[in-house]
């Protein structure tokens, strides 16, 4: 049974189809709304009532510091436990007031994913793509930590991120790259290790935007200029399994991680609002994973008061209405309304709060509440959201200004952009260079920007090493490059010459630009921009990157191609004789120049991997974005997860489609092997493995019985090369035919470094939840019957040790 039609049967969510719907082909402006799921039991898109909200218990540690925020909210007014779930404008993104009298500093939330984006003096990381293209777990974790020691030294209580919404459900996604990949399994761990790294170092982790956040396009509703809502926020509609085994699946990771925060999303999520769905808020995630902090809104997310606070939400963000419902007015759905709607009756004192306890909870847990740093008061100056002329109360900025709280990370995002970077084509040794007598660069992202360092919008000339939006960051300098090249060629004595006029190389005579002969090798620089607020409208480079490629390779027949991209990119000159090589270098930060120079000279064996498929063109994809209604209804903007779990490899796996570069896809400069897979059934306390996981209260996570290990996966890897390096295995499961899964799913991965000739045993733990998948009927977790096949291999089609393993049978 095709998945999409089994996602319609086990869906028991209804809701009548947009009127005016209508389904038009793929390419290449996605104006069109996807048809509704006309199956046997109808369609989905609505979610029921999940009331009350759970109050917080603590379970799963934090049991001494949900006591003592108890004991403060004990000690506050009614005025004041209005303040504390409402934003305000101030120095930071978003701004909980100080309560003196209580000793209450107040709370900083600062953006992003990959650095503190109001700051100066501070470090700009690899995005979260790039990190998922390192597959390395370490990575992951210390990127964490170095990114909360910067929040911590400028007085930032909360990082708004890691980011699992969007997921990656589709390639033209604005904000995919500040996530890290469209496989679940992967951006959990991603999650896991960011949230473990970022609270290591004391700062609370913020896990958004949960959920099924999936196009920028429509994400806020359309208002007249009277401030009428025209039209709805899209209407993310997805049934129950695919719900839990690809959105939440991550969402899990962070709660496990006992992440601090979760940010609610813009979008409806079969629907109701992100921001007021009790079924996702109270249901999913308070109930179902035993979520123990606060939920925020994302910044405008709130569309009511007493509505969105029984749903679920605990803090408005940034607080006021304003004419969007993004900036501050003096009004608000929270703030003052709070406190009038317990004085008659509307909403029980009990839920303020817990809302309170929510919010102060983590802040106890991580120990804010004694030796935390002030905030910087330059971020008050460098914050254009909320400035000085927007605050209604007066901050006491204190301690030193324009801190720098960089340290000596730079050596580290350095390493990290490098060990992220995928190499996808390597022929003719073009790679790595060895003293070339000549080198020629082309390309507008090779160069200085000459728009600034501050990438907050798109602009034709200069490296691209972040994206736009929320989740960028405020370079303090930036390595390009041309500049790392340059460098590394004195030392050669290379002679280096350069071009960084897209159009010029495009449509001129290539033999015009030879001084004085042709090079030993053209290095091809390419960027493609994306940011929030707006979808991609293709998947190729940027700025004539095609045309690039093929005007230095008609007459250059060593060119080598280097892409920083948000994610995705179409490469139709892949097949290009002249073409020697590709890297994919995503969004590596700062040190940019630096970490492509390592790779491209061999100081750094590249071991990135795909975290994502490249399909031979574009239309090769599924699930779009809905990007524009045949009608003008208020609820017309509806977008249908039709196809289930069939996104990225998943669906060209089921439907056996040709790609150009798989999922996990990598080369090095050497090569590596696999042999001796072994399976083994973990202690399972002596008894058979039941279907469904025994019942026990949720702790963080969920049912604590899905994180226990019932086997263990071994295989051995060996550097069979010529040069030192770090293989990626990857391990894949096959569920039983009758569970209609897809062909193959992630379920573990490691990153082992091998000096040449030397082997090493890995091992991959599967846990019960990565070996069942989500029974709507139950509504449990539940193992299949029958042999579950197991694949270890270098991507999600090199796949070359198999076994089977069958958890149901004594």
């Amino acid at each position: 049974m095709a998945l999409t039609t089994l996602s319609a049967l086990v869906c028991a969510l209804v809701l009548g189809p947009a009127a005016g719907a209508q389904s038009l082909p793929q390419e290449p402006a996605f104006s069109y709304v996807q048809s509704p799921n006309t199956t046997i039991l109808g369609q989905y898109g609505h979610s029921p009532a999940v009331y009350p909200s759970p109050n917080a218990t603590g379970i799963g540690g934090w049991e001494a510091a949900l006591a003592t925020a108890k004991a403060f909210v004990a000690k506050m007014t009614p005025e004041e436990k209005a303040i504390m779930v409402t934003g305000y404008p101030g120095p930071c993104v978003g701004n909980i007031l100080a309560i003196p009298r209580l000793n209450f500093p107040g709370l900083c939330l600062q953006d992003g994913p990959l650095a503190i984006r109001v700051a100066d003096y501070a470090s700009v990381f690899p995005a979260g793509v790039s990190v998922a293209a390192s597959w390395d777990r370490t990575l992951m974790y210390e990127r964490g930590l170095a990114m909360g020691e910067e929040f911590r030294g400028k007085g930032a209580h909360i990082y708004l991120g890691p980011v699992a919404g969007p997921l990656g459900r589709s390639a033209y996604a604005g904000r995919n790259w500040e996530g890290f990949s469209p496989d679940p399994y992967l951006t959990g761990i991603a999650m896991e290790e960011t949230i473990n790294g970022m609270q290591k170092a004391g700062v609370q982790a913020t896990a958004k935007h949960f959920i099924a956040n999936e196009q920028e396009t429509q994400r806020n509703p359309s208002f007249d200029s009277h401030g009428n809502i025209i039209q709805e926020a899209v209407s993310s509609n997805l049934d129950d399994r695919t719900m839990h085994e690809l959105y939440l699946w991550p969402f899990a990771n962070a709660v496990r991680a006992k992440v601090a925060s979760v940010m609610c999303s813009y979008q409806r999520v079969n629907g109701s609002y992100g921001c007021q769905s009790s079924k996702v808020l109270n249901g999913l995630l308070k109930t179902e994973l035993g979520f123990q902090g606060y939920v925020m809104s994302d910044w405008g997310a709130t569309h009511s008061g007493v509505p969105a606070i029984e749903a679920g939400l605990d803090m408005n963000m940034p607080g006021g209405l304003g004419l969007y419902g993004m900036g501050w007015d003096g009004n608000s759905f929270f703030g003052p309304n709070v406190t009038a709607a317990v004085k008659n009756g509307t909403l029980d004192q009990a839920r303020v709060d817990d809302m309170i306890v929510r919010i102060m909870t983590p802040y106890y847990a991580l120990g804010q509440d004694h030796g935390f740093p002030t905030v910087d008061p330059s971020t008050a100056d460098l914050n254009t959201f909320s400035p000085r002329s927007s605050w209604i109360t007066e901050f006491n900025l204190t301690g030193e200004s324009s801190r720098d709280v960089r340290g000596d990370h730079a050596d580290l995002i350095r390493e990290q952009g490098a060990a992220a970077i995928v190499l996808l084509k390597n022929e003719k040794g073009a790679l790595p260079l060895k003293a070339p007598k000549s080198i020629a660069v082309f390309g507008n992202d090779a160069g200085d920007d000459t728009s600034g360092f501050y990438n907050m919008k798109d602009f034709e000339y200069g490296t691209l090493a972040a994206g736009g939006g929320s989740g960028t960051g405020r370079f303090t300098y930036i390595v390009t490059p041309l500049e790392a090249i340059k460098a590394r060629a004195a030392k050669d004595k290379t002679l280096v010459q350069y071009w960084l006029n897209n159009t010029e190389i495009a449509t001129s005579d290539i033999n015009t630009l030879w001084i004085p002969k042709r090079p030993d090798v053209c290095l091809v620089f390419l960027k493609t921009w994306a940011e929030e607020g707006a979808d991609r409208t293709h998947l190729d480079t940027d700025w004539h990157g095609n045309e690039v490629v093929e005007s230095v390779a008609s007459m250059c027949n060593n060119t080598v191609v280097v892409t920083h991209s948000a994610g995705i990119n179409a490469l139709p000159f892949a097949d290009h004789p002249n073409v020697t090589a590709i890297l994919a270098a995503h969004y590596p930060g700062q040190e940019s120049g630096h970490s492509i120079a390592d790779v491209l000279y061999g100081d750094v064996n590249p071991s990135g991997r795909l975290p994502y498929t490249i399909a031979l063109q574009g239309s090769d994809y599924n699930a779009p974005p809905t990007t524009a209604v045949a009608t003008a209804g208020p609820d017309d903007w509806q977008s249908w997860f039709d196809e289930g779990l069939e996104i990225d490899y998943r669906y060209f796996d089921a439907h056996n489609i040709n790609v150009r570069y798989e999922f996990g896809f990598g080369l090095s400069y050497t090569t590596f092997a696999l042999s001796d897979i072994q399976a083994k059934k973990a202690n399972t306390k002596g008894g058979p493995v039941s279907a469904a996981p025994p019942a026990q209260p949720a702790q963080p996570g969920g049912n604590p019985a899905l994180w226990e290990t019932l086997y263990t996966v071994t295989a051995t890897v060996r550097n069979t090369g010529r040069v030192d390096g770090a293989a990626v295995p990857q391990l894949y499961v096959t569920l039983p035919e009758a569970a209609s899964a897809p062909p193959r799913q992630l379920r573990g991965f490691d990153k082992v470094f091998l000096k040449a000739g030397k082997s090493q045993t890995v091992s991959f733990p599967l846990m019960r939840r990565d070996l069942s998948y989500w029974d709507v009927i139950t509504q449990d977790w539940v193992i299949p019957s029958g042999d579950i096949g197991v694949s270890v291999g270098f991507s999600s089609r090199d796949l070359s040790q198999f076994t089977k393993i069958t958890p149901l049978s004594l």
